[in-house]
């Protein structure tokens, strides 16, 4: 198996790791550092910044040593969406009961899962064409943008002065509303290129 395969793996492992952490009593009741940060986001945080960066790795040394499979185009973007969809969901369920839940609101979570499905499900019709619809900038952007507001966002309940001043929580809002656009541009961009493939029966 291929280094780059190896990382899209590990990638894949650490996302059932995170859920984990992410329910077990334990570690939501306890804080890290007197700041309001329970140990279950301070983990989560690490194992999520881990997976990130092998995402960047495993591309990079794919095509840089030409070592890229079959397998590699199949889980590769799987475990991205896993990685991404799961540590969405779990902010999401932390906030919903608070009066921060739109950090991470629900409708945002919803769009981009259905965007990804659009478009997982473009690229199957194109694929049974012989047509390759490849990512554009926008759709990088996104992911760009939205792992860097899950790193904030899984710090949203440190609180910097003691009056509710959530810095992380906000800055990573303000990073996950642009991701959330990106989305969204992206997903009618995709659409929009294959549109001669979907819609050629009609």
């Amino acid at each position: 198996m291929t280094l780059p395969n190896k990382l899209t793996l590990l990638r894949i492992i650490l996302v059932p790791a995170m859920v984990i952490v992410a329910f077990i009593p334990y570690l939501n009741n306890h804080y890290m550092f007197n700041c309001g940060l329970t140990m279950a986001n301070f983990i989560n945080l690490i194992i999520f910044a881990v997976a990130s960066i092998t995402d960047f790795l495993d591309g990079k040394i794919a095509r840089k040593y030409n070592l890229v499979t079959t397998f590699g185009k199949f889980a590769d973007p799987l475990a991205d969406k896993m990685l991404v969809t799961s540590a969405m969901v779990i902010l999401c369920l932390q906030m919903a009961n608070t009066k921060y839940w739109w950090f991470m609101p629900a409708w945002g979570l919803i769009l981009i899962l259905c965007r990804d499905l659009i478009v997982d499900g473009v690229r199957f019709i194109c694929a049974g064409k012989g047509e390759t619809i490849a990512a554009d900038m926008f759709g990088k952007i996104k992911t760009f943008v939205t792992m860097f507001a899950l790193v904030f966002l899984f710090l949203w309940q440190i609180d910097l002065n003691g009056e509710g001043l959530l810095l992380f929580g906000y800055i990573g809002m303000v990073l996950m509303y642009v991701g959330i656009l990106f989305t969204v541009i992206s997903g009618f961009r995709y659409v929009y290129r294959a549109r001669k493939v979907i819609f050629e029966s009609i």
